[in-house]
């Protein structure tokens, strides 16, 4: 009899690809996915505790299977993650939520298979938290994002920005040898994929303190494969982004012209209070370098607002700087106080009426700019990679070089080709086109 999984995925494109990661595990053990999660007979929740929402989101979600257990009693819940990582927070999940089989943290990923098993013998919840992680080369991840593809390159972060969780729960930066990292890009090229995105929370870091190459080689190194692809990376610290690696995406026509680099705020002050270790000076010195080497590159950022202590002096700022650097695109947020974290014991703590009036004047701004730069296509032919398609537009969706979005419509299946399309069409951070 056919037993099928079901996983819930909260938080950014690492907690996507990990969840790859234990669809392999899964899949190894026996079961198959299924798109409910009435149907499963295993529900897997990889959570995230970056920002308040997912964190509420995830408990919320998970106290929904109480009556769900109760008429399937052999069904296997499990949570992971960053949220169940934060000290204290696996023992607040199983008191709240008892009917949970399975905790495990960020450092236990490689273990889920034998927690499952353990599981299966036995009554009572398994839970495993470890407070160190160690790089597993062994992974079998079962990919759902074709013709994209994940790839870690590194693990944890050492910059303890004031205002983020990340090291408290994915650990000190650890790097994967390039050796691994290569050869790995190299069969998913030769599968026919044909954009590789390596992540970590700071690539610009790679291999700092070991003998390994530098990232910026890393980069040349992947992009010198055979295959027509495209190597995108996420995400950039300012401090470590270099002239060498912006001499190596403009040598290197694989790589896209497209890069996150997130700012956070465009006021020393706050800068300084988040320890973010730049000034707006020096941020607008890479992205003046940067634009050097590589004219046509556009940018994309973070930016919080209502950060502790931040003035409507230090807001107009940021979006001073937003105006200045003309960004593709912003993921903006309300700072969100997180437990654990130097930002959460400060004072002036910004009232919340202050922090939504800012973060709806900085979306203007940030939409307008998307806006004004989608237009410019209109009449121009560009080259996309068709990703996948939406039922509700009834169009093939995929991305350009520098990350837009566009839709269009073809006959026969596009997903996983390069196509050219003529836009006739902008809307806001979307494009529509004609294929050629």
């Amino acid at each position: 009899m056919t037993k099928y999984y079901h996983i819930t995925t909260y938080g950014c494109q690492m907690n996507v690809h990990e969840s790859e990661k234990i669809a392999g595990i899964l899949s190894e053990l026996g079961y198959e996915s299924c798109e409910r999660i009435e149907d499963a007979d295993i529900a897997v929740f990889n959570t995230c505790c970056i920002r308040e929402n997912a964190e509420n989101h995830a408990f919320g979600n998970i106290g929904m299977l109480k009556k769900l257990k109760k008429s399937k009693k052999d069904m296997i819940i499990a949570v992971g993650g960053c949220l169940t990582q934060q000290i204290g927070k696996a023992d607040v999940l199983h008191e709240k939520y008892p009917y949970v089989d399975v905790i495990f943290g960020t450092h236990n990923l490689n273990d889920l298979k034998a927690l499952i098993i353990k599981k299966q013998k036995q009554k009572k919840a398994v839970i495993e938290i470890k407070d160190e992680g160690v790089i597993c080369e062994e992974e079998h991840p079962l990919r759902t994002s074709f013709p994209n593809a994940w790839i870690n390159i590194t693990y944890g972060c050492n910059n303890f920005c004031s205002y983020c969780i990340v090291p408290y729960v994915r650990g000190r930066e650890r790097s994967r040898r390039s050796e691994n990292i290569i050869r790995e890009a190299e069969e998913l090229i030769s599968k026919g994929y044909k954009e590789i995105t390596l992540l970590g929370q700071n690539v610009n870091s790679y291999a700092n303190g070991t003998d390994d190459i530098s990232f910026p080689e890393l980069l040349r190194r992947i992009a010198k494969i055979d295959g027509k692809f495209r190597l995108r990376f996420m995400t950039s610290h300012p401090k470590d982004f270099s002239e060498e690696l912006a001499k190596v995406i403009s040598e290197n026509p694989k790589i896209c012209h497209s890069v996150h680099l997130p700012v956070q705020s465009g006021s020393n002050p706050v800068l300084k209070a988040m320890n973010r270790k730049y000034t707006v000076e020096d941020y607008i010195g890479k992205v003046e370098i940067l634009k050097k080497y590589v004219p046509d590159c556009t940018l994309t950022t973070d930016l919080i607002v209502g950060f502790p202590g931040e003035t409507e002096e230090d807001f107009l700022g940021t979006m001073r700087l937003v105006e200045r650097v003309g960004y593709s695109s912003a993921f903006t947020f309300v700072y969100s106080k997180r437990e654990g974290t130097v930002a959460a014991r400060m004072d002036n703590q910004i009232p919340e009426d202050v922090s939504k009036d800012r973060i709806m004047r900085l979306i203007a701004l940030v939409n307008s700019q998307t806006r004004s730069q989608s237009a410019q296509y209109v009449g121009k032919t560009v080259e996309i990679l068709c990703e996948d398609f939406d039922t509700k537009k009834g169009l093939y969706q995929g991305r350009d070089g520098y990350g837009r979005m566009a839709y269009f419509a073809s006959d026969k299946n596009a997903i996983g080709e390069f196509v050219n399309l003529k836009i006739t069409e902008a809307n806001g951070i979307s494009l529509y086109g004609e294929r050629i």
